[in-house]
């Protein structure tokens, strides 16, 4: 176990570094994400917040958003009990950074609450005040991870259609990778431009990730002539299970385990990359094109 703790520790530093090299003496702007599942029970949630603290060991600011309207569980995951949400801000009951919640490891929490449907009723002067308040959040991270709803709700398609990348959660299971399929084309359907990543979790080996990666690649590439870009893969963990009895993230509870080290992969992946690349707007055009989509998609 020591040996396993110092080896994790020497690599959550060598990717530091590396990143730190790449960002050196750049203007570090926030990237919007949002993470998505064709089907429930895929691990998506979970996914967010170990990927967003393994972002964070990473010296990158994270601010992750809770908007899954169906079933909201990232308080619970990091046994959290927030009190207001973005609902309070667009009513005017509270300010943006009173629904701004801490994390672990620096990781900032949005709980989107009921706010996330009344984004599509707002009044113009109403969405111009809510998106004045947000605008405050502008230069605070590298990167917001929005945690969308399982499926292809209209819901879902906002967020996902106004992020500037958009990544896919599946599992090996045939009915997951068939959702995760159809949430893709019509995606790309919307003619969304931007990047759509995968991720395979519970798999046995990183072979089979890849296995499983390539046949769904070659579906995306044939019949819906665009590309999948390969993120990685989390193997099936023990620990993973028995984090969710412990309210805690397993690159917490249980950071020397297989699942741990390949989240931490994937989020050295993202930062590396996305550290190199111009995100496409600012947190307050990025919510005004999450509520044009909620009142035409």
């Amino acid at each position: 176990m020591k040996n396993q703790a110092e080896n994790l520790k020497l690599l959550v530093q060598r990717m530091k570094q590396d990143i730190e090299e790449q960002i050196d003496g750049k203007e570090r702007k926030t990237r919007l994400i949002t993470i998505a599942s064709g089907k429930g029970g895929v691990g998506k949630s979970s996914f967010a917040v170990n990927l967003a603290i393994a972002l964070s060991e990473l010296r990158q600011k994270v601010i992750l958003l809770d908007a899954d309207m169906g079933l909201a569980n990232i308080d619970v995951i990091l046994g959290l009990s927030p009190q207001y949400n973005l609902a309070h801000v667009i009513a005017g009951e509270r300010t943006i950074s009173e629904v701004v919640y801490d994390g672990p490891k620096g990781l900032k929490i949005i709980p989107g609450g009921t706010g996330m449907y009344e984004l599509a009723n707002l009044q113009d002067w109403q969405l111009e005040s809510f998106l004045n308040k947000l605008s405050h959040l502008d230069g605070t991270a590298d990167f917001f991870l929005i945690d969308s709803s399982a499926g292809l709700s209209k819901s879902v398609l906002s967020f996902a259609l106004s992020a500037d990348d958009i990544i896919i959660i599946t599992t090996p299971e045939i009915t997951a990778l068939t959702d995760a399929y159809g949430t893709i084309k019509t995606i790309r359907q919307q003619s969304f431009k931007g990047n759509i990543k995968l991720v395979i979790n519970r798999v046995s080996s990183n072979t089979e990730g890849v296995a499983v990666y390539n046949k769904l690649k070659i579906a995306v590439n044939r019949f819906l002539k665009s590309s999948l870009e390969f993120l990685g893969t989390i193997r099936e963990d023990n620990s993973v299970g028995l984090s969710v009895k412990e309210q805690k993230p397993f690159v917490l509870a249980h950071p020397y385990s297989p699942a741990s080290r390949d989240v931490f992969s994937i989020a050295a992946i993202i930062a590396k990359k996305e550290n190199n690349m111009n995100p496409k707007r600012d947190l307050k055009d990025y919510f005004k094109k999450v509520t044009e989509h909620f009142r035409w998609v």
